[in-house]
């Protein structure tokens, strides 16, 4: 039992770590304190911090104030890393202390002793590489963690996009498909005049369209970087040309527009960019509701409801009543943007809640803003190719539904007038008869009269009746 942990001591005093850990101290009284949800930061995020650390190995070492020996060590580390390697070792929860300082030291600890074993030492050994002095070395957490947030949100919108991209496309894709469709239209949940299939359909992919453009433009706030403003702002204990040189290497390591901020102070307070993204996410997740669920709506039936279009089988959808086929990825689909609605509730709850020179909350911001995106990209790409891509239409039930719509009379206003027209549909409902049949043993108009003034085709688009 000797040998399973070593010690440990920092400025609280001593602590025992798993001898096989490559974190240390400060993780492991944030393991004890903070045993709260079980899940950790992103992969993403994980992968920021770790680029940044890089790239703080690199600046340091080329401004001549981190020895080469010991940044190339952190540098090695860092790559390891983002290939994958020592993922276990980032254990603290995400619910933790506040701004990330655990997180912080998570990172700084692996690294430090990773690279003490490169350099033939132990770990544990800080005297080689120490996780404060050297991988912390011209960094707080204060301006480390949102610029990680920065890099990560960049990186998770650029995964998330394609998935977007891919749903625009199989919408448009069947409003092309099915522009030859006139089915009854409905508001209120009630019979509207005509509309085509594809006119519905193409609505859908023009939403989806438009929140692309407004999530893209998301992207424009966030290469303004705080890195360098240290603890508050001021840049103390970093070189003067600390700020300059590591967003250099940013931007060669990541491929990403950045840039130093205007103002530090703006930077490492303010967690509007991120209230801006995630806004952006929630309002496309609104707008994904309403979409899935007229799915969910235009598929009802098979007998008793629209049943204008199926949507395709993934799986029984009955434990108990063999046969019943359910709108199931729609239904995936509204679950995942609820619960992107409520992330978006956390991230600006937390935002308002910074104080002064920092927010403290950023460490849930993290997490909530890369879950969104995260669920967002598999659920869209995965409701995008089971359910929206082999959606089938029944014209045929589509164009009965238009002609037995008492909806239609309002093409007769401009000949008839509005309480003449009011009648006939009444009348149409109430005897279960078609418009018209009404209209044409009231003689109201000839039969060549009414076809020629009600053409369903025509109905779906501007112009007036004769």
């Amino acid at each position: 039992m000797k040998d399973s942990f070593r010690i440990e001591h920092d400025s609280l005093g001593d602590k025992n770590v798993p001898a096989d850990a490559y974190y240390g101290v400060q993780t492991q009284r944030a393991v004890e304190n903070y045993p709260i949800s079980g899940w950790r930061e992103h992969r993403i995020f994980i992968d920021a911090f770790v680029v940044l650390k890089k790239c703080a190995a690199l600046t340091n070492k080329e401004l001549g104030v981190l020895p080469a020996q010991k940044a190339d060590a952190i540098i090695t580390v860092c790559d390891e890393i983002l290939s994958g390697n020592l993922r276990e070792q980032f254990v603290v929860d995400v619910f933790q202390a506040g701004a990330g300082t655990s997180f912080n030291m998570n990172v700084n600890e692996v690294l430090s002793n990773r690279a003490a074993e490169l350099l033939g030492g132990a770990k544990g050994d800080y005297k080689i590489v120490n996780p404060n002095d050297d991988v912390n070395m011209s960094q707080s957490t204060n301006d480390t963690f949102p610029t990680a947030i920065r890099l990560a949100s960049i990186a998770g919108l650029k995964e998330l996009l394609p998935s977007l991209i891919m749903l625009h496309a199989a919408l448009a894709k069947k409003a092309g498909e099915w522009h030859h469709i006139i089915k009854s239209g409905r508001t209120h949940l009630e019979d509207a005049t005509p509309i085509r299939l594809g006119q519905e359909f193409g609505g859908y992919a023009a939403a989806v369209k438009k929140h692309i453009a407004r999530i893209e433009n998301t992207l424009s706030e966030l290469g303004d970087l705080g890195i360098g403003g240290t603890a508050v702002g001021t840049g103390l204990n970093a070189h003067p040309q600390y700020r300059t040189v590591i967003v250099k290497h940013l931007c060669a390591e990541t491929g990403h527009d950045l840039r130093t901020t205007d103002n530090y102070f703006e930077a490492m307070q303010s967690m509007a960019p991120f209230v801006i993204i995630s806004s952006a996410l929630k309002n496309f997740a609104l707008d994904l509701i309403r979409i899935a669920n007229d799915l969910r709506l235009l598929n009802s039936g098979p007998t008793t409801g629209l049943k204008e279009i199926t949507l395709p089988p993934v799986q029984p959808g009955s434990s108990i009543m063999p046969g019943k086929v359910n709108p199931s990825m729609a239904e995936m689909m509204n679950m995942i943007c609820f619960q992107v609605v409520g992330n978006d509730t956390t991230v600006a709850l937390a935002a308002q809640a910074g104080q002064l020179e920092l927010n403290v909350m950023m460490p849930v911001i993290a997490f909530d803003l890369m879950f969104s995106m995260e669920i967002l990209k598999n659920g869209v790409r995965m409701f995008t190719q089971k359910c929206v891509e082999g959606i089938v239409a029944d014209a045929k039930r589509c164009e009965e539904y238009a002609h037995k719509s008492a909806s239609v009379v309002t093409a007769l206003n401009p000949i008839i007038g509005y309480a003449k027209a009011a009648e006939i549909a009444k009348e149409a409902v109430a005897k279960n008869k078609t418009v018209r049949e009404v209209v044409l043993e009231h003689s109201v108009m000839t039969a060549e009269q009414f076809d020629r003034a009600v053409q369903l085709d025509k109905l779906t688009e501007p112009g007036i009746s004769e």
